[in-house]
């Protein structure tokens, strides 16, 4: 009868342990929360990334009814919008009129970090699917979302590879009316300012002679900045430029295109993260450090 005594108090404890462990986690993190800017934003970025994976989850099953298909790219869209309304970034658009209605083009951005998938929600048209890395195809749930909507993958490790699928894709603008959105700089730049453009998205522009459209994301150093672990709320401009026409333009041409087309995004860059829309006194200056040249 002790003995049994024994394990009944010991069960009746138990509940009340973990209830006070439970209660010393979230004392903690609100701890952390409330007196941690670092802490913060570390929160921030995990919560932001493991709800676009739970969001893909939900979206997984609706887009498979369709199978691989770019208007899945819709539902994606639909299901991410309310993201920026969670971390109070307010996003203005501008230009959006000069997106062509009815033809194929190729969409060249800036690229700053996961947080332009706020931007590019918010302004993808139609039928239009981005150009990822390879590895973004293994991200979970996010990375078998993104196939169902049509997200076409290359492997940059691999040069043959990719020049092979740039031709495909050429082919699939003129023949499936699919427009492509491309990273140009490749990689996410947080200095405030562009890297060097590299050139498959204007060769791939110029052998199926479509127009590019140039997209200028302002800079979000504001409230986002990875180096200091700033994360707070803010606003974005997303501007969308005149097409540039490729028109019987060749290989021979791409360098200076590609040049031609970084400048007036950089230029535009520069006006709108500095007018209290995003960007500031956190930019770099012309010149300075992290400034990439042409």
């Amino acid at each position: 009868p002790g003995s049994s005594h024994l394990q009944v108090t010991r069960m009746e404890l138990w509940p009340g342990a973990w209830t006070a462990l439970l209660l010393l986690l979230l004392l903690l993190l609100s701890t952390l929360w409330f007196c941690s800017p670092s802490a913060k934003y570390f929160f921030k970025m995990a919560f932001y990334n493991g709800w676009i994976l739970f969001l893909a989850i939900l979206a997984i099953p609706v887009c498979a009814v369709r199978g691989r298909n770019v208007e899945n790219m819709k539902i994606l869209r639909l299901m991410l919008l309310h993201v920026k309304y969670l971390y109070g970034i307010r996003v203005e658009v501008r230009g959006a009129q000069h997106f062509p209605p009815t033809q194929p083009y190729v969409v060249v951005s800036n690229h700053q970090s996961s947080l332009d998938l706020l931007g590019m929600m918010e302004v993808l048209p139609d039928r239009c699917v981005p150009i990822a890395k390879r590895e973004l195809l293994w991200a979970g749930s996010a990375g078998l979302a993104c196939w169902l909507a049509g997200v076409i993958f290359i492997d940059r490790k691999r040069t043959g590879d990719a020049i092979s699928v740039m031709s495909e894709v050429a082919q699939t603008l003129l023949t499936q009316d699919v427009r492509v959105w491309v990273f140009p700089e490749g990689t996410r730049n947080h200095n405030g300012s562009m890297l060097p453009f590299k050139r498959g998205a204007f060769h791939l522009a110029v052998q199926a002679q479509v127009p590019i459209i140039p997209i200028v994301m302002s800079s979000y150093q504001d409230f986002y900045c990875k180096k200091e672990r700033r994360f707070t709320s803010g606003q974005c401009q997303v501007r969308v430029l005149p097409p540039v026409p490729t028109e019987g333009l060749t290989p021979d041409d791409v360098p200076a295109l590609a040049d031609r087309v970084r400048h007036s995004m950089l230029t535009v860059f520069r006006e709108i993260s500095t007018d209290g829309l995003g960007g500031g006194d956190c930019l770099k200056k012309p010149g300075g450090a992290g400034e990439a040249r042409l």
